[in-house]
């Protein structure tokens, strides 16, 4: 492959999604895959790239051809493109050159724990890719309206073009509202209120405390530009990840959106759970991670 020129991504922002890329594996979902793929991208009036990596076989092809056809995907806006080598590796270098904004899997939402340590192609995928990653738990050949965006709003310089990618998406598919959830880990506080401190002085901690990180919230949002969406916010405690996980798979969110890790995971981070982690180990719904390229 050619040398790729890493100022054609940086300042670009994450949305719109001009170019999806789906990555094909053959499997029993293929048909749902791409019948979902197809949807989105029509949506959002994308073009796409399907990228297989693999033996490229007769038999392959004709399946492929027969399914775009049937699903009537416009190939003036579709490319394929086969290719050997190491998936993870060999999918993220498709996606720089072509400048893919969004990268579509098919991913399990659960795997058993010796998948989970050596990682999937999905969960390697996600840890490193340079564009957004949409996980797909259940991609479905019939429309399925989605109506319940669920969306980090940790504070983080990443967090404003997230929830700009989420009501960007909300507008597209029709959805009225979203919620934005901070998590709140705050066992310093905890340890700083049981030191030498009065019941009144306790509680205006606390209180002074969750005014702080409401304020916070509401400057990330006031800086995103909602339109006739509503944005709900909504505070939990718990450890990072693992809370928002679980509000999301409660709630039955259709989309669960998050920021895209801040540095590369090594083996430690998955061993002892990071924020991201947690949601990849066990994805309540469909997951997009926005790579906002900032870093």
């Amino acid at each position: 492959m050619e040398p790729f020129d890493l100022n054609r991504l940086k300042g670009r922002p994450p949305f719109p999604f001009e170019t999806i890329a789906v990555a094909i594996s053959f499997s029993p979902r293929l048909e749902a895959l791409l019948s979902a793929a197809k949807r989105i991208a029509d949506t959002l009036q994308a073009s796409l790239l399907l990228i297989h990596v693999g033996e490229k076989t007769k038999e392959k092809e004709d399946r492929l051809e027969k399914l775009v056809t049937k699903l009537a995907i416009d190939e003036k806006k579709c490319r394929i493109n086969w290719m050997d080598g190491e998936p993870v590796e060999t999918i993220l270098r498709l996606c720089k050159l072509n400048i893919v904004d969004l990268l579509i899997i098919g991913a399990l939402s659960k795997e058993n724990l010796l998948k989970f340590y050596v990682g999937s192609v999905a969960r390697k995928i996600s840890r490193k890719a340079k564009c957004s990653v949409l996980l797909l738990t259940n991609p479905s050949e019939e429309f399925q309206k989605v109506k319940r965006f669920v969306v980090n709003g940790e504070e983080s310089p990443k967090s404003i073009p997230t929830i700009n990618t989420a009501l960007y998406l909300a507008k597209a598919f029709g959805v009225k509202e979203i919620t934005v959830v901070k998590e709140l880990h705050i066992p310093g506080l905890a340890m700083t209120m049981a030191e030498d401190n009065t019941a009144p002085e306790a509680s205006k901690m606390k209180k002074d405390f969750a005014e702080e990180e409401e304020q916070g919230l509401n400057s990330i949002i006031g800086q995103c530009d909602a339109g006739n969406v509503l944005v709900n916010e909504k505070f939990i405690k718990g450890k990072p990840g693992y809370t928002i996980r679980n509000f999301a798979e409660n709630k039955k969110a259709d989309l669960l959106v998050v920021n895209s890790p801040d540095k590369k995971m090594r083996l430690l981070d998955r061993i002892f759970t990071h924020d991201l982690e947690y949601i990849l180990e066990d994805l309540p719904c469909d997951v997009l991670i926005v790579h906002s390229r900032i870093s």
